[in-house]
């Protein structure tokens, strides 16, 4: 007999296989033990038998110690009546034990078919990335192979013609002086010796591992070293990024140029700062003090599941990226902002809560108030990003340069930290309201400087290290005292067009 085969606990020799276990009576019986409970009504209605099983004591609610009859399908747990109509299972959705088996074993059957499906699906995948993937390296550690092979192959031949013309001077001094030893006459022995001294003083000051000699020859050849070598770093590059992508997908993914379709369009510049003609880098005249910027990514293409960017930050600047209402873009206040930001040498996630606010007007002569209309006002939110260190959490440092992802289909958006070609590491993923990013109503931006200084560009201020004061008149700065404009310099001598580069779109 099976040893896992439960036997009845009426009989009393010879035991025989259970048929049914009464969850009730808590025993396993035979086909003739079993007849009680099969034909006395109450025990029918009341008792409920189950497929042998060993119940070790398990049948019953901890709670309320009563019997286990019912399967709450929200918890995926089994309770008793208690439980199912005057505790935190009352509004769940209840099955007997018979009705959740039948319904759950379906749901099971069609998750396998789902399951099946998707491992069919899954190894046909699993084939073609493999095979892509071994295509890929494979290319890439073939053109890397040939490209080390190519520079080493040009770089020895040409060293080695040098040196076979270096290695001449050796071998005559060699020749000169074995023929000056052989000479037993005196007077040709000294007619031969001054040669022979000026072939071995040659043959000394010869260098076998100086590479070639100085000339258009070695110069060309030198750069043509460094062109197929800056190739090989890129190739090498390219495959070391391959293997770590494989490997680590998460953190490791190549830092590709995000589209040549992303420009900057200003919301607001304040004098001293501009655009490159590409309008893809932002300037700042370090001169002017703490200017501020608030411009939009634009992009001439439509994305279809996602879109991404790359962002590199000054270190001088305050700063918030990330994507806000089309609507509020001038000011952040007044809509729904997501973003990443950066101020007092703090990383922080900046959210944006709507709030409906009722406004209210108070009659004179009636002496009420009437509620006249309902006003959706944005509360913003910021919160300290941290990491756990050694000694508790710490600030996460700032990072120079951002990747932000804006997945559509998940509607969540990741701020990403790129510290090298290949390595990546997430700040942070915001889950965005769905009617908001379904509505496709916001964009990505960047804001530079305080979030404070927006539209101060008339009271701007900018002291020389001379004494001097000076303010923006609109148009250019002023001497504070007589009035002069600005050209370029404070009457010092002191330069003031330092230009310094504040935002880069990578």
């Amino acid at each position: 007999m099976d040893p896992q085969t439960i036997l009845c606990d009426m009989c009393i020799e010879n035991r025989k296989p259970a048929k049914k276990t009464c969850m009730k009576c808590e025993i396993s019986m035979c086909v003739q033990h079993l007849q009680a409970h099969l034909t006395t009504p109450v025990l029918l209605q009341t008792h409920p038998l189950t497929e042998p099983m060993d119940l070790c004591g398990n049948t019953k609610c901890s709670q309320h110690g009563k019997l286990l009859e019912y399967y709450c399908l929200d918890d995926m747990t089994c309770v008793c009546v208690s439980c199912a109509t005057e505790d935190q299972h009352r509004l769940h959705n209840m099955k007997t034990f018979s009705t959740a088996h039948k319904e759950l074993l379906e749901k099971l059957k069609a998750e396998q078919l789902i399951l099946q499906e998707k491992t069919d699906d899954e190894n046909v995948s699993l084939e073609k990335w493999e095979k892509s993937e071994r295509e890929k390296l494979g290319r890439c550690s073939v053109r890397l192979t040939e490209a080390v092979t190519n520079l080493r192959d040009i770089s020895l031949t040409s060293v080695q013609s040098s040196v076979s013309a270096r290695m001449v001077s050796l071998k005559t001094s060699k020749s000169s002086l074995e023929a000056a030893q052989k000479e037993k006459d005196t007077f040709r022995f000294l007619q031969m010796y001054s040669q022979v001294h000026q072939d071995v003083e040659k043959a000394k000051t010869v260098d076998l591992r100086k590479g070639l000699e100085p000339g258009s020859h070695r110069d060309k050849l030198v750069e043509e070293i460094r062109q197929n070598g800056e190739k090989m770093v890129s190739q090498a590059s390219q495959f070391w990024g391959s293997l770590l992508t494989v490997v680590d997908p998460e953190h490791h993914q190549e830092l590709v140029p995000t589209g040549s379709d992303l420009i900057f369009k200003p919301q607001s510049l304040d004098p001293g700062m501009s655009l490159s003609k590409d309008k893809r880098k932002v300037f700042h005249n370090s001169w002017l003090g703490q200017c501020c910027a608030t411009l939009l990514i634009c992009s001439t293409k439509t994305a279809s599941s996602y879109q991404r960017w790359v962002v590199s930050l000054s270190e001088e600047s305050d700063w918030t990226i990330g994507l806000c209402d089309k609507k509020c873009a001038k000011n952040l206040k007044n809509g729904a902002v997501y973003g990443l930001y950066y101020h007092d040498k703090q990383l922080r996630s900046l959210t944006t809560r709507r709030e409906e606010v009722s406004q209210s007007s108070t009659s004179k002569v009636l002496q009420f108030t009437d509620t006249i209309k309902t006003a959706t006002q944005f509360r913003m939110t910021s919160t300290l990003i941290t990491y756990k260190g050694e000694n508790g959490q710490k600030p996460v440092p700032r990072p120079e340069k951002v990747e932000v992802l804006w997945n559509f289909a998940a509607s969540t958006l990741s701020f990403i930290r790129r510290t090298g070609q290949h390595q990546r590491e997430e700040i942070i993923t915001m889950k965005l309201k769905a009617s908001v990013n379904h509505n496709r109503d916001l964009v990505p931006f960047v804001q530079l400087g305080k979030q404070n200084i927006q539209n101060t560009t008339q009271q701007q201020q900018w002291k020389c290290s001379c004494g001097k004061d000076y303010y923006w008149d609109g148009n250019g700065y002023r001497d504070n005292m007589s009035g002069y404009s600005l050209q370029g310099c404070c009457s010092c001598g002191k330069v003031l067009s330092v230009t310094e580069m504040v935002c880069k779109l990578c």
